[in-house]
């Protein structure tokens, strides 16, 4: 039994085409991603205070530290990285993997305070087929979400909108990272 009349016989709906999303901004970072001989970027000693402004390092701890992403999908966007040169969780020890959990729950917490995003993104992209720019030290990155942020696009052509400049939001965190020592001694 035939369906009503629609006036659209025999035509078909527009399929939906393919269409590709440029982002020519991570062209700088896939080229700086640091070969071996350069060494990790993760994989320093203790840092003088200058070193750690100009590395962007919030946090150094025995197990892990913390940094500011220096491409951020907004601004906030942390890295927590072990100091053992690992490529993934499981080969660090259950210590270390606990201690690290800790650290990012404490960074949670500064974040919230000193932000107050609305929400957070979490992960780790293991291995340069899920994304990793340095794929044999892993870490996490914690990115604060606010309502109605560009949700990781750029918004125009190679302009992404990240609404504090890495030296303010350095400047607005490094105090409170140094409380991270605090609860994990």
């Amino acid at each position: 039994m035939p369906g009503p009349r629609t006036g659209r016989r025999n035509r078909r709906e527009p399929e939906a085409e393919l269409r590709h999303l440029w982002a020519p901004w991570r062209a700088q970072y896939v080229q700086s991603s640091t070969p071996r001989d350069r060494g990790c970027i993760f994989c320093f000693g203790d840092l003088s205070a200058a070193a750690r402004r100009r590395r962007l390092v919030l946090y150094q701890g025995a197990v892990a530290s913390v940094m500011l992403n220096r491409y951020p999908y907004n601004n906030g966007h942390i890295l927590i990285a072990p100091r053992q040169h690992a490529a993934s969780p499981e080969l660090l020890s259950e210590v270390e993997r606990a201690a690290i959990a800790e650290i990012q729950n404490a960074s949670l917490g500064l974040l919230r305070r000193a932000l107050k995003p609305a929400a957070f993104n979490i992960g780790a992209n293991l291995g340069r087929s899920a994304g990793a720019g340095i794929a044999d030290h892993f870490h996490w990155h914690v990115v604060p979400r606010w309502d109605g942020d560009t949700n990781f696009m750029t918004v125009t052509v190679t302009t992404r909108v990240v609404s504090e400049h890495l030296a303010a939001s350095f400047d607005r965190l490094a105090p409170l990272f140094k409380t991270l020592d605090a609860p994990l001694s």
